[in-house]
Formats: structure tokens, sequence, C-alpha cells
């Protein structure tokens, strides 16, 4: 069995958990890569990244570099003599950066790939009402997740799952599966296979059009367009009230089925709730957050803001 040097390559939390199970199970970090540090916030105070702030705390060897083909980072990453990458949740890499240690640089990607390549698996799969997922790690080559799969594993969708509840489940699954992988490159069994060529649902880039919310689908596509959004980037749509339009992010809600004869976006409010027809029922706002306010619940927002008769979301 080989003697393991590994560089580790992440950014956000979901690749703090699978770094620090290689940790606990005793595997040698030579080197961890990760986003460079930058400005957040109103105060533009000086943020790193949780990858970053996790290996500070274990004294692993950082490097932060802006460009990946850079000489200098190259020459960095060779010095580190690692013959393994592991690669989870981390920017596209360049074949020089990929193809360097001896043993290969595999990735965790939280799909059943190759279904949803791309930037946000996790919000898609619920977006589009799957009722399955799953982590895939792959040996990476020139383009981005379609190569050859190492280990994948599944996991079920509940019918109310929000993204961020999926999000914490995949990376408890991610955390095992990069471990088994690790363990079969390790022992030399590993046994990648090719995906197969064919047409695959993406995921792209969440961005400001795909998460508004469309309100003229069925209330299970806007249901599953809410909670495949809940924490984040969060579904927003715009108030019409009156001469005011108002923007503001949705979390949770309920499907309601009750017929109408309502228009799409019709607000129907009551003391008690408020209420958003759709084609075949309606949607039960719970959780909302208008700009420039705190979230809150609907009831809150019900006691101290005035809709005016004719109050739709568009």
């Amino acid at each position: 069995m080989k003697d393991l040097r590994i560089v580790f390559m992440g950014t956000p939390d979901f690749a703090v958990a699978i770094l620090d199970a290689l940790i606990e199970a005793n595997h040698n970090i030579v080197g961890v890569i990760t986003a460079p540090d930058k400005p957040a916030g109103r105060g533009r105070k000086i943020n790193q990244s949780a990858v970053k702030q996790y290996a500070v705390k274990k004294g692993l060897t950082i490097l932060q570099p802006t460009n990946l083909k850079d000489p200098d980072f190259i020459l960095q990453l060779k010095n580190l003599q690692a013959n393994l990458q592991v690669v989870v949740a981390f920017r596209m890499l360049p074949k020089q950066v990929w193809s360097l240690p001896e043993l290969g640089t595999f990735n965790l990607h939280a799909s059943l790939l190759p279904d949803y390549r791309g930037a946000a698996p996790i919000n898609w799969s619920i977006i589009n009402g799957d009722i399955k997922t799953g982590v895939t790690t792959f040996f990476i080559n020139e383009d981005i997740d379609t190569g050859a799969i190492i280990k994948q594993e599944s996991v079920s969708i509940e019918a109310d799952m929000n993204a961020g509840v999926l999000h914490d489940k995949l990376m408890v699954l991610g955390s095992k599966v990069v471990l088994d992988t690790v363990r079969m490159i390790q022992k030399g069994n590993a046994c990648p296979a090719d995906q197969k060529d064919g047409t695959y649902r993406p995921a792209p880039k969440l961005n400001k059009l795909n998460c508004r919310i469309p309100w003229n689908l069925s209330k299970q596509e806007v249901y599953n367009h809410i909670r495949g959004l809940n924490p984040f980037p969060g579904a927003w749509t715009l108030l019409e009230n009156g001469d005011h339009k108002i923007e503001l992010k949705i979390y949770d809600s309920l499907m309601i089925d009750e017929p109408h004869t309502l228009k799409t976006g019709t607000l129907v409010v009551s003391k008690k709730n408020l209420r958003v027809a759709v084609a075949d029922g309606f949607i039960e706002i719970k959780d909302l957050k208008m700009a420039g306010k705190r979230k809150m619940d609907a009831i809150s927002l019900l006691n101290g803001y005035e809709f005016k008769s004719g109050c739709k979301f568009i």
C-alpha cells in the first residue's frame, strides 16, 4: 500500500467537512489550496475562506493562488511532492495542476454524475423535484465534471427537504465516499469507469434570473423552486403593492390544494396567512425577507405591513 502525500483543494464549509474527515483518518495532508482572502460586507473586512480558517487552526501549509497557471504557484505545488490531490468545491483546474501527482487528482461532486454537471447540483436536484441524488468521486480531466467515475453513493430527497438540509446530508455522505475513494486508490484497486455520452440535466450557476419565482407554474413546481433555494441564495419575487414594487425573498412555503379563478400571482391576505394564487391552487408563504429588512415569518409581516387591494407577486 502506497504512502500518501495529499494536497487538498477547496473553499466552503462543505469542503471543510471532507478535509476534517481526511485528517481524522490520519491521512498526510501536505498542503491546502484555497481561494485568496477578499474584502466582504459593508466594512470591507478581509474574509478568509472556511477551508483557510480550518487549515490555519490545524497548522497546515496553505497556498492561495490568484492564477492557477502562475509558474510560482506551480513550483510551490511541485515542492509539496504530493502523489494525490483531492478537490472539493473549488475551481476548474488547468492540466498542469490536475495532471501533476502520480496517483491523479479526483473531485467530489454533489450529484449522481453525469446528471447535474455544473456549479449548483444540490439546488437543481430539488428545484427539478427529484426524489434521489447522491455524491460522486471522479478523476479530473480537461472538461468540467466529465472524468472517469471512481465511486458513487445515493440518498433520498424527502418531499419537504430544502437545499440546506440536503447540503448537510451530502456533506456527511461525501466525507465517507472520499475516504473510501482514497483507500481504494491507496490500495491500487480503484476501477474508474468512463461517463457515458448522452443528454443529462445540467446544474448551471445560480443567478438573478433563474432564482426568480415562476408563479405561472404548478404549485408543486413553485414549492420545489422555493425549497431548492432555501437557505441560499433564496428564491425572490417582486411585490406589486399599489404604486410600489418591492423585491423580497421567500424561504419557506406550503402547498394549498384549493381551486380558484384568480390570476396567477394574486395575493390573498388574511390576519393569519398570506397566500399566492398559482395555476392549480395556492402557495402559502411561511418565511420571507423584504429588501433591506430582516427575515421574518408571514404573521409578523401581516401584523405590520399594509397590503393594498389588488396586490400581487410578479
